[in-house]
């Protein structure tokens, strides 16, 4: 061989090499609050219909323990991104200056409720009185729990509060061990799965009903990947939109495209814990204002909500500062 058609194929080999690594997809984690049960639907969906792929993304999903700890995990840069209840940001902001930003209101309602058996007397939280409620040991629901009680009259002494394991809290209800658990809405279709086999029927109580308002769970982001890679995140949040759209059009099929990344699922109930937060992430509230937004005034009102709950001066968060949204734009 001679040396032109050798340095011709190593230079068409280099090039090769330079183009591959040009085109290399950047690598984001993401973090969930809680297992991937069907609310997360969406973000495999994203995975297995190519959208993170489409914007040169590969994304890393870590399951969590709660909003808190996804808010910690993405402040001290285990992940990049993730979702938590936008009130956990709120409260880690109140306690220390948090590297962490809320980039999209996924749920424009509060996703919080009070399941009972459907046979109980319980059909107001003033029922609760007396009466037995398991929460989950982390969960922003639980912060809010005393302050919702207290604008509905209702004396929080007299309610015998069990923390426990988010996982034991359907056989719990199922078996009477207690009189209602605190969850989000989203969890009711594996809670009725449970209960159908108790022969038992559950009935769910929204604390929108009893005057809870404000934006629940957000997308968020760590300052450092605002500030280092802002097309990046761009990237994402375009990719994001796309399989939120897409798992509300398609429900049956996200709930397979969660499955096959997390084949013990059953497609079934994440089909039906999908379609139960629809209502979250599509209603008056994000017509009003777009979906993903934070309207100034409601973003107000749920800081209102947290401060109470914690017993925090009201000027202690200023909610805009835990906001940022630039990257909502297409």
């Amino acid at each position: 061989m001679t040396l032109r058609p050798l340095l011709t194929a190593l230079t068409l080999a280099t090039a090769s090499l330079l183009g591959t690594a040009a085109h290399a997809a950047d690598k984001l984690t993401v973090q969930l609050d809680w297992l991937p049960g069907g609310d997360k639907a969406f973000v495999y969906a994203g995975i297995e219909q190519g959208f993170f792929k489409e914007e040169g993304l590969e994304v890393t999903v870590l399951t969590g323990r709660g909003s808190s700890d996804a808010v910690t995990k993405i402040a001290t840069g285990t992940a990049d991104v993730g979702f938590a209840g936008l009130s956990a940001l709120m409260m880690a902001a109140a306690e220390a200056d948090v590297p962490v930003k809320a980039v999209m209101s996924l749920y424009s309602k509060q996703p919080d409720a009070l399941f009972t058996r459907a046979s109980s007397s319980i059909q107001s939280l003033k029922d609760m009185e007396g009466k037995t409620v398991a929460m989950p040991t982390f969960s922003s629901s639980n912060a809010l729990w005393p302050v919702v009680l207290k604008k509905n009259g209702v004396d929080v002494s007299k309610i015998r509060v069990i923390k426990t394991d988010p996982s034991t809290m359907a056989p719990m209800l199922a078996q009477g061990r207690v009189d209602a658990t605190i969850n989000w809405v989203t969890v009711g279709p594996a809670f009725v799965d449970v209960l159908g086999q108790a022969k038992q029927e559950l009935a769910i109580l929204p604390w929108t009903q009893f005057g809870l308002d404000g934006y629940g769970w957000s997308a968020m982001a760590s300052d450092k990947l605002i500030k280092d890679r802002p097309e990046v995140l761009q990237r994402y949040m375009r990719a994001l939109v796309k399989s939120v759209n897409f798992a509300i059009a398609n429900p049956a099929q996200a709930a397979k495209d969660l499955q096959a990344n997390v084949p013990e699922a059953n497609a079934a109930v994440v089909q039906a814990e999908f379609e139960s937060s629809i209502p979250l992430l599509k209603n008056e509230v994000s017509e009003k204002f777009g979906f993903g937004t934070f309207d100034p005034a409601l973003l107000q009102a749920t800081w209102g909500w947290v401060s109470q709950s914690m017993d925090y001066a009201a000027d202690k968060v200023q909610p805009e500062q835990l906001v940022d949204r630039s990257f909502l734009k297409p």
